[in-house]
């Protein structure tokens, strides 16, 4: 498998998924026209590092915030002990995420997913990130505090996307993430759609969801709503006690063949699975492959679902970061199992050989 050409036919699938979404907008033609070029111009920069033996990703994803104001259960964010209640002092500041996000730039990095915690309660850094106008945010929000304001932020910067978390119909968003907020996810869906702005929604992946958000009638809901893209994130038991949420292999192969079928149906919607088929990827992406993580105190991790850290983004670079021997020791793991990939996060299931090579390095 040859990774480079996997992930940059990725990137192009969602950059056309996005130009399909703008194609009656003169806004986001302009703004699509731009950044499609600019994201050929990152595939160069990429590519000539690669021709220098560093090998970097496409995509980050980067916990900016450590707090949120909702308390799902199964979040794995919660579990890791990446959010708390309380910002921590030991955060990034605004500043050396800037520093992050410009290094990123100009190493070819195309996307930088934004997480958390809630991202939006880091307006400093959300503000900060739209004039990076060469890299695409994908910001993974609860939505509910979207106002008018961040509304109007959007609507003015195309490069910072929001993508909503739902569970499912109303009655299961309600159940994990709280009474009342599939309404106002609605609500926010309603007025995105009004101004033409791209949306996207996050599905985590259960075997109590499985049946409905795979459903054909359930995808032509979101894509009346102005969807126009959709993650779907196979359940990692991060939180004990919740192993019943977990897909069975009978449940992966459907879900698989669903997905297949889905994409069929609404060719000009962007459906996207992670941790996906790692067989048909020769392996994990994680540990710098097609992306690495950083915590919202700057800790380089292979993946969220795999928290384990030897170099801080604070003292270290992201090229030192994607050199490192604890990220290539890891990157091994993800190849070696790819033809045994059964569903779900592959450094997750390891994670006694991942604390391992962590405590030698």
């Amino acid at each position: 498998m040859d990774i480079n050409n996997y992930m940059r036919q990725g990137s192009i699938r969602l950059a056309q998924t996005a130009a399909r979404f703008y194609r009656k907008s003169s806004t986001g033609k302009r703004f699509m026209a731009r950044i499609i070029e600019r994201m050929y111009g990152n595939m160069a920069v990429r590519g000539e590092y690669e021709s220098q033996g560093l090998h970097v990703p496409p995509f980050l994803i980067a916990s900016i915030a450590s707090e949120c104001n909702l308390d799902c259960p199964g979040c794995y964010a919660f579990a890791g002990g990446i959010c708390k209640t309380e910002p921590s002092a030991d955060n990034l500041s605004c500043a050396e995420w800037e520093r992050i996000f410009k290094e990123a730039s100009a190493l070819g990095v195309s996307f930088i997913l934004l997480a958390g915690g809630e991202p939006l309660m880091r307006s400093d850094v959300i503000h900060m990130a739209a004039s990076c106008t060469d890299v695409i945010f994908p910001i993974f929000t609860n939505g509910t505090l979207i106002d008018d304001a961040y509304i109007g932020f959007f609507e003015e910067n195309r490069n910072m996307i929001p993508v909503l978390s739902v569970e499912g119909d109303a009655p299961q968003t309600d159940a994990r993430r709280g009474q009342g907020v599939s309404e106002k996810l609605d609500a926010v869906m309603e007025r995105m759609k009004r101004l033409d702005l791209f949306q996207a929604v996050s599905i985590t992946v259960t075997t109590e969801n499985l049946r409905i958000v795979t459903d054909t009638e359930y995808l032509k809901e979101l894509k009346r709503k102005g969807c126009g893209l959709v993650f779907y994130i196979e359940y990692v038991p991060a939180e004990k006690g919740t192993g019943h949420l977990v897909l069975s292999q009978q449940q992966v192969d459907q879900f698989d063949q669903s997905l297949a079928q889905l994409k069929r149906t609404f060719p000009s919607m962007g459906l996207v699975a992670f941790p996906g088929n790692e067989k048909f990827m020769g392996g994990c992406l994680a540990a710098g492959r097609g992306f690495f993580h950083i915590n919202p105190a700057g800790n380089a991790e292979p993946c969220p679902f795999s928290p384990f850290s030897v170099m801080n983004l604070k003292n270290h670079t992201i090229e030192e970061v994607l050199r490192s021997p604890f990220f290539a020791r890891v990157r091994k793991i993800g190849a070696r199992e790819a033809d045994n990939h059964s569903g779900g996060c592959t450094l997750f299931n390891f994670e006694a050989e991942v604390k391992d090579i962590h405590g030698t390095v």
